[in-house]
């Protein structure tokens, strides 16, 4: 009886060493996806237009810093680029502001499983940083081949296409590689964007949906 009760006494304690392990390993796999899933990826290369740290694409060298969070899913940000961007752009060429856009990622959802605002956001950095004089061109024909929401967007490939057809070549292969697709999300957490488009002036954050006087001092600023 002494020997078969230490029998089952070792292989209890086999069984509770043995649910330990499986428990230190299941926990470090979920701190391991957990790392992966807020991880900002692959960090990218500032230069003389575009600030990594900041995320933001620099245009002009005006006293006043007009700074606008973008996400190419978002049909609003479509629409302000329509209304504002003509006057932003020329407002930062005149030197009466610095132009500042920041390509963010937080409408994931809307685009079947395929993350187009992360792809979207991460190629306009491989842009921005391998030929950020030709950002705007690139914005522009995103936003003008701005895919429905609920639908799975454009591909990783067209993306590729559309810097070809501006004429940024060297942000092939990194639109294609997806190299920077977290950076989007990174920068929308760092940031603390709810909703698109967010524009700040120095710094200052506006309401213009539903604040008259900060849709006055953009436009005031902008002409």
């Amino acid at each position: 009886m002494a020997a078969a009760k230490s029998n089952t006494n070792w292989f209890a304690i086999g069984v509770s060493i043995a649910v330990v392990v499986v428990l230190v390993v299941l926990g470090g796999l979920v701190v391991f996806l957990n790392n992966q899933a807020t991880s900002p990826g692959a960090a990218p290369t500032s230069n003389g237009t575009f600030d990594a740290d900041a995320g933001s694409i620099s245009v002009g060298e005006g006293e006043d810093t007009v700074a606008v969070f973008v996400d190419f899913q978002c049909p609003v940000c479509k629409s302000f680029e329509d209304q504002y961007g003509p006057a932003l752009e020329a407002a930062a060429e005149d030197g009466r502001i610095t132009l500042q856009y920041h390509p963010i990622a937080i409408l994931d959802r809307y685009s079947q499983g395929t993350d187009y605002s992360s792809r979207s956001a991460g190629a306009a950095v491989c842009v921005a940083e391998s030929n950020p004089d030709l950002y705007l061109d690139y914005a522009k024909v995103l936003f003008e081949n701005q895919p429905a929401e609920n639908s799975a967007g454009l591909t990783t490939e067209e993306l590729a296409g559309f810097a070809s057809q501006v004429g940024a070549d060297d942000a092939v292969s990194c639109i294609n590689d997806e190299t920077y697709r977290k950076f989007g999300v990174a920068q929308a957490k760092a940031n603390e964007i709810g909703g698109t488009p967010t524009i700040e002036i120095n710094g200052t954050r506006l309401d213009l949906q539903n604040n008259p006087d900060d849709l006055k001092k953009l436009t005031d600023l902008i002409g």
